[in-house]
């Protein structure tokens, strides 16, 4: 059994492939080294290198391994199908290039569900047209990751989305085959859903293939719940703190991994706003301090 752990680009608020204030991608391959992380994922498509001839040899000269990549998108909206296609097919060509395992679906935040983030009773669901429309375009994503490339695809549940609350994400993974979808477990956006990531794991962990740490400050997730705050907000307000700082029990977790046997990567998803600039290595740097005083 070997668990690695890896960081990625979210932790320094990168989440589209372009904006003036996020940090230039070498920087970031850069940080994430000297932070002491062997593994980094792609981020958002176009925000890394697509050319492998020029990414490949900065990973290799920093001794970072790619691990996966995000495909962020809205999964939710049929007219988005094509933006999801390109997103998705870019995104498993650049991971095949070097050699990464993991494809992670998320659908993306909503309009309609981005003021429920956290409250499940008060969350639109979808009807049933809509649901079996929504299922299939990410079963299809899937399908192709698994098929066509080789890689290992997981459901990654997100805050505003549609894809948020535990009982939807049961009825996704009751209706797509497990070995075309297995789960990307995200511990602190299960936290922030209003469930026990402890109790998922106990019940998932055979269909989990990849894990994201994110650490959930409760008394910051009490404030934003209550006042409907949007999810960027609410990163802006550390509502991902530090790990070992928040409700999520990463000692626990780590024993029921090896409990298991669990075998693969754990990756820092400190997800933060980026304009709160001079913090990310440090945060970095802290998440890697902190999981190896527990034994990751």
């Amino acid at each position: 059994m070997t668990i690695k752990i890896g960081n990625a680009p979210c932790s320094w608020g990168i989440e589209f492939p372009s904006d003036p204030s996020y940090p230039r991608w070498w920087s970031v391959l850069d940080q994430c080294a000297d932070a002491g992380y062997k593994g980094i994922e792609l981020g958002p498509i176009g925000y890394m290198p697509e050319d492998p001839a020029i990414l490949s040899p900065a990973l290799a000269e920093r001794n970072l391994e790619m691990i996966g990549g995000v495909v962020f998108r809205a999964f939710h909206d049929k007219e988005m199908w094509d933006d999801v296609m390109d997103a998705s097919t870019r995104t498993c060509k650049a991971l095949t290039a070097h050699g990464a395992q993991h494809l992670v679906l998320i659908d993306s935040i909503s309009a309609r569900r981005a003021p429920t983030a956290g409250r499940v009773k008060e969350a639109e669901q979808m009807e049933k047209a809509e649901w079996i429309a929504y299922r299939d375009r990410i079963s299809t994503v899937a399908k192709m990751g698994v098929e066509e490339y080789g890689l290992t695809v997981g459901i990654h549940a997100h805050a505003g989305g549609f894809m948020d609350f535990e009982p939807e994400l049961e009825r996704l993974l009751s209706e797509i085959d497990e070995n075309i979808l297995k789960i990307c477990f995200d511990t602190g956006h299960h936290s922030y859903a209003g469930f026990d990531p402890l109790s998922f794991l106990d019940r998932y962990l055979s269909r989990i293939s990849y894990i994201h740490f994110k650490d959930i400050n409760p008394v910051v997730k009490a404030h934003v719940i209550n006042n409907r705050t949007d999810f960027y907000k609410a990163c802006g307000q550390g509502i991902f703190c530090n790990l070992g700082q928040g409700d999520v029990n990463f000692p626990e977790i780590r024993k029921r991994l090896i409990e298991k046997n669990f075998d693969g990567w754990c990756t820092v998803e400190q997800d933060c706003d980026p304009s709160m600039k001079g913090t990310s290595f440090e945060d970095a740097l802290a998440n890697r301090k902190y999981l190896q005083s527990i034994g990751f």
